[in-house]
């Protein structure tokens, strides 16, 4: 296991390289605007269907 550790901790020194800040920080931005997209489509579906459910239990149980 303490070999495994050490060759994971030489490998991340010697053969990965980070990208520049500028581009990180494009990508933290491409990666934000992603996530606020999915979430307001997961809640509008949500809404969706949530009403839908509502509508349809209010004829059912009238």
């Amino acid at each position: 296991m303490l070999t495994y550790i050490r060759e994971s901790i030489e490998e991340l020194r010697n053969n990965v390289t980070l990208p520049p800040r500028a581009e990180s920080t494009n990508l933290m931005v491409v990666v934000a605007v992603f996530s606020i997209l999915f979430a307001l489509a997961t809640w509008g579906v949500d809404t969706v269907f949530s009403e839908l459910i509502k509508v349809y239990f209010n004829n059912v149980l009238n």
